[in-house]
């Protein structure tokens, strides 16, 4: 039987009080001190590991404090330090050109809309989304991240593998005060639990609410 809209949020809210109580002390994986820095390793992650831009981002914040700083970087200066987190001349440009941006347009200072954002070289919705949640507590929308796609698509609360419909759907099942949230959530127990290759089923708690993972038990 197909399930109806009504049973899907039901089932939404039965994942999500079962997520808020495995990972209650979730948080933003990429350290940062404000919104610049956040904005910086944000754009670092894109096809990179938290933990490798974690250990690129103390020398780099050290060398360059803020946009200012950053805007006038030698290309060549930024690309060593950075060249570790992979994609590192687009990865330069992106950051030299939303630097370059933010001192001109927003006298230095991270804007805090998402049209300003995302009109920053090398800023998307996703980078935003980011930003805005975990830099100044917007809730402007779910961050859909490789983690977040696979479980949304597991649970069967998305049919889409595109990240923005994947975001449309979730915004309707997740209440709005708790879309930065779902997204640590779902990237911790993707680390933990629901790997890509081969989800832990067996261990996992939300395996009564997850279609995937009921036809991968009754197989095995």
């Amino acid at each position: 039987m197909r399930e109806t809209s009504e049973q899907k949020k039901k089932r939404a809210s039965a994942i999500i009080a079962e997520l808020k109580r495995l990972y209650p002390n979730a948080s933003c994986a990429l350290q940062h001190k404000n919104a610049y820095e956040l904005l910086v390793a944000t754009i670092l992650s894109a096809q990179c590991t938290d933990v490798r831009v974690n250990m690129v981002t103390p020398a780099l914040f050290a060398k360059y404090p803020d946009a200012a700083a950053m805007s006038r970087a030698h290309p060549a200066d930024l690309e060593k330090l950075i060249q570790s987190t992979g994609f590192f001349r687009s990865k330069a440009k992106s950051l030299l050109s939303s630097c370059a941006d933010i001192v001109a347009k927003h006298a230095g200072n991270v804007p805090a809309s998402m049209d300003e954002l995302i009109a920053l070289h090398g800023v998307g919705r996703k980078t935003a989304n980011v930003v805005l949640g975990n830099a100044f507590g917007q809730n402007a929308g779910v961050v859909v991240d490789t983690h977040v796609g696979r479980l949304s698509g597991r649970l069967a609360l998305t049919a889409h593998t595109d990240p923005v419909k994947i975001e449309q759907d979730l915004i309707k099942l997740v209440p709005r005060e708790e879309w930065t949230l779902f997204s640590h959530w779902l990237i911790y127990h993707g680390r933990k639990v629901c790997a890509a290759r081969k989800p832990n089923c067996a261990a996992c708690t939300l395996l009564k609410f997850c279609p995937t993972g009921k036809k991968l038990t009754a197989k095995s």
